[in-house]
């Protein structure tokens, strides 16, 4: 059992840069066929152009379940099928509780709570009909340990960890795998104002690349993981080994 991805079809939000761009690089690398999605149209096409045939992008608002049906449509419109979805889309903003206020906890719920669970209802008649697959959820060491000023982000975070671990038990039945996984800090476009921090406290003491994480996600996708779910994996340098 190999980690090749050959044939599958999967389903990456928020794709359009960074995590979820470098994930569809790998993927398509290993021989997979991947829908790309994100609200960045011109970031968005240019990642699937730069894929080729094996690539479509759809312009996706994850907290709108019209939107996840034209996702869907689209991918077995052009694919056929659907194995896999990976839920990366994100919004990340930092505020002290008592900065925090309703319109942006709304937000970000809709986007990295919300946002996911549509997505597992939209892929899930899919996913049966190919006779299983995998869900991959993008949470992060904010949905591990408390954070300061990552109220609003933590809570969405720990949400999206119990909304792994529940469905790994529902969708069991149906041989369908869902995972979550923990990034720590990356370097990617969303963090870039912060990439020349000191990160001596991390053990690895450095950042994370984007790739780091798609290999990952990509073994959680491909059968070499077929007796692994409802499992939480770190990829942070050792930031929350203690």
């Amino acid at each position: 059992m190999t980690t090749g991805l050959d044939g599958k079809v999967v389903v990456i939000t928020g794709a359009g840069r960074g995590q979820g761009a470098a994930e569809a690089r790998l993927f398509v690398a290993d021989g997979a066929r991947v829908v790309l999605t994100d609200v960045r149209e011109d970031e968005g096409a240019e990642v699937a152009d730069s894929l080729g045939d094996q690539a479509l992008f759809v312009r996706h608002d994850v907290a709108d379940p019209a939107s996840w049906s034209e996702v869907v449509g689209a991918a077995r419109a052009r694919f056929g099928r659907i194995d896999a979805l990976v839920n990366n889309a994100a919004l990340w903003r930092v505020a002290a509780v008592e900065d925090e206020t309703l319109a942006n906890f709304t937000a970000l719920v809709q986007v990295n709570l919300l946002g996911p669970f549509l997505g597992i209802k939209a892929v899930l008649p899919s996913l049966r009909e190919a006779g299983g697959g995998s869900v991959v959820n993008i949470s992060s060491t904010a949905g591990l340990v408390g954070i300061p000023g990552h109220a609003a982000y933590g809570s969405t975070k720990f949400g999206l960890r119990g909304l792994t671990r529940s469905c790994a038990l529902d969708l069991a039945k149906y041989g369908i795998r869902v995972n979550s996984v923990h990034p720590g800090a990356i370097d990617t476009p969303m963090t870039a104002d912060v990439a020349g921090r000191d990160w001596s406290h991390v053990p690895l003491r450095r950042m994370g690349r984007p790739q780091e994480v798609g290999e990952l996600v990509r073994f959680l996708v491909s059968d070499a993981s077929s007796y692994i779910t409802g499992t939480e994996f770190p990829v942070d340098g050792g930031l929350t080994t203690g």
